[in-house]
């Protein structure tokens, strides 16, 4: 099992996005401070900054940046659509090359999620 933690400027509304739109299960959440959510093999910690050890290693942390997550999904187009539907935003367009096509979504702080569907047989 996989974990990954994401500096959020609201653990709320990031914890909502991952599991109204990603499919994430909310294990635990500290309203305001932190939350923990399982998807497969994943656990995102979400913290605000400044909350706890994982808000404050590193110096002054913040939300954003290019490291990220990798989901794959057989259904690239429809989950794009239903994120667009939902004003999600992406960085860029989809990018089809390689193994498979591949675009960049930002949660509500600006970290990255990179969605990806395999090419079809």
């Amino acid at each position: 099992m996989a974990s990954v933690r994401y500096i959020v400027a609201d653990v709320d509304e990031a914890a909502a996005f991952y599991r109204d739109y990603l499919d994430f299960k909310i294990e635990m959440h500290n309203p305001g401070k932190f939350a923990a959510l399982l998807r497969d093999d994943l656990t995102l910690y979400l913290s605000a900054p400044g909350a706890g050890s994982g808000g404050q290693a590193g110096g002054d942390p913040k939300p954003g940046g290019w490291n990220r997550f990798m989901i794959v999904t057989k259904g690239l187009d429809v989950l794009i659509e239903r994120l667009r539907r939902a004003d999600a935003r992406f960085r860029g367009d989809i990018s089809d090359g390689g193994a498979g096509r591949a675009i960049l979504l930002e949660d509500p702080s600006g970290n990255v999620i990179e969605l990806f569907e395999f090419k079809k047989d």
